[in-house]
């Protein structure tokens, strides 16, 4: 099947329209830019990570909270440290060596910058 396109009256089916006047023509210019200047692309914020706001320094409920739960944690890390007790991560750090010299945990493995620790089992 073939589409064949019929025109409306003129010479040869063709379908030609008269020619548009200097007038059509600039307003159907001014339309179009109209249009186009309306519709600007509105680019999305993109999605914007809440910000935590961690202790630096230890208050005193901070730190009694902190010898009293983190020697009964299966797994102490410094982040785990830091995101329970909603502090930095150079204080969780500090305060792991302070709880391992107390012996309140002790150390599973330290790989690079990793250090992995647990809760230190009394005999």
């Amino acid at each position: 099947w073939r589409l064949v396109w019929v025109g409306r009256g003129g010479e040869g089916g063709k379908g030609e329209m008269p020619p548009k006047s200097k007038e059509a023509k600039l307003a159907a210019a001014q339309a179009s830019a109209k249009a186009k200047a309306g519709k600007k692309k509105k680019w999305s914020k993109g999605k914007v990570k809440e910000k935590a706001n961690n202790l630096v320094l230890f208050d005193e409920e901070t730190y009694d909270k902190m010898y009293k739960e983190a020697p009964k944690w299966k797994l102490i890390t410094p982040s785990v440290l830091s995101e329970r007790l909603r502090i930095n991560g150079s204080l969780a750090r500090r305060a792991i060596k302070e709880l391992t010299a107390k012996d309140e945990i002790r150390l599973v493995s330290a790989h690079h910058s990793q250090l992995i620790y647990t809760r230190s089992t009394k005999v």
